[in-house]
């Protein structure tokens, strides 16, 4: 009976350690495309262009 409780406790607590990864790795993400977003428009000196996928080229992905 012991041994079943640890073994649903261990079950558990692994869900929640998986569940955390999950979330950490899709908070980094999102954080680090937002930094990219904000060092995008503070270091271009440029005149903003017309964005959207379709009007993206090789030239202005850098």
């Amino acid at each position: 009976m012991f041994t079943m409780i640890l073994t649903w406790v261990g079950a558990v607590l692994g869900l929640a350690l998986l569940i955390a990864m999950a979330a950490g790795t899709f908070v980094v993400d999102f954080d680090d495309r937002l930094q990219e977003r904000r060092r995008k428009t503070v270091t271009s000196g440029a005149t903003p262009r017309a964005g959207g996928f379709a009007t993206r080229t090789p030239q202005n992905l850098r």
